[in-house]
């Protein structure tokens, strides 16, 4: 590891240590007789951690580089079919641990929160979309920006201007937006009054406006063909760029659409993983104070 990221695992590895002795239910539930696992719960999300920014698709290969190269970090390392299993069944408690991070961040506080979706694809074939588990739940959908259809899901985020996510869903390709939304908000209990929401022109709706007005929030989004020009809309520009560059890190150094997810619980797990580690470096970068945009990864994908 390069020092900048070995810093950075070494302070998650401490911090998720506390949390989980804290919040001992936040783990996954195991018999209460039987062998313990070698491999700790705060071990194994710091891996996950590890191996989204580290680049790595595959876990098999992720698996024989730990046991070749971070052996002084992780003494046991369980074979491929074990690491899967345990992250499969570790999506609630990456959930709680990205929830906490993210609130120990600053910029948690700030009062603008930015919201867009990206498509999640996961698969090409027709036979893959009749046979997959995911069915049912992934469907066929459009991406306007790459003027595309495919077949898998979407994942909604509200972030921050620094790119920390404060809310987050994983959900059909043909859901709505401003429903998934309001969804977020309710369910993720951060609504508050004065907080400004900018969002783009798919979340025109005068009851979503509605929804967002009640609960104390101002949206800006462009105006509508024909319609006055709406206040704030000099925000737009530069704030809409950072959730598209969001959405760029989870995909292009996250690895966002190469998950290899195949599962319900697999999918859900890579994705969760993901949003995790960009929360883990942003928090890092924050509370150490590191130069630079706190939603860089340059100093950890090397």
């Amino acid at each position: 590891m390069n020092p900048d990221l070995d810093t950075l695992v070494c302070a998650l590895y401490v911090r998720i240590d506390d949390l989980l002795a804290a919040n001992p239910h936040w783990a996954p539930e195991r018999p209460a007789v039987g062998i313990a696992p070698r491999l700790s719960d705060a071990e194994l999300v710091t891996l996950a951690v590890l191996s989204a920014l580290s680049g790595f698709d595959s876990e098999a290969r992720f698996v024989r580089y730990a046991k070749a190269h971070l052996a002084p970090w992780f003494p046991y390392v369980p074979q491929r079919s074990g690491y899967n299993k345990r992250l499969r069944r570790s999506g609630e408690m990456m959930r709680h641990v990205t929830a906490a991070l993210a609130r120990e961040c600053p910029t948690w506080h700030d009062d603008v929160w930015l919201v867009d979706s990206t498509p999640v694809e996961c698969g090409r074939s027709r036979s893959t979309a009749e046979r997959s588990d995911l069915t049912g739940w992934a469907a066929y959908g459009y991406c306007a920006s790459h003027s595309r259809w495919f077949w898998g899901l979407r994942l909604h985020l509200i972030t921050t201007p620094a790119g920390l996510p404060v809310a987050y869903a994983l959900a059909g390709a043909k859901e709505d937006e401003r429903d998934m939304c309001l969804e977020m908000i309710a369910r993720a209990r951060i609504a508050r009054a004065g907080q400004t929401l900018i969002a783009d022109k798919g979340y025109r709706s005068a009851a979503f406006e509605h929804e967002l007005d009640a609960a104390g929030i101002t949206l800006i989004r462009p105006a509508a063909k024909g319609e006055p020009p709406r206040p704030g809309r000099r925000f737009l520009k530069p704030l809409r760029q950072t959730i598209e560059s969001v959405n760029c890190t989870l995909k292009a150094q996250l690895g966002l659409e190469r998950h290899r997810g195949r599962t319900r619980t697999g999918v859900a797990a890579r994705i969760l993983q993901r949003i995790l580690a960009l929360t883990a470096a942003i928090w890092h970068n924050q509370t150490t104070q590191q130069p630079g945009p706190a939603r860089s990864l340059i100093a950890y994908d090397h």
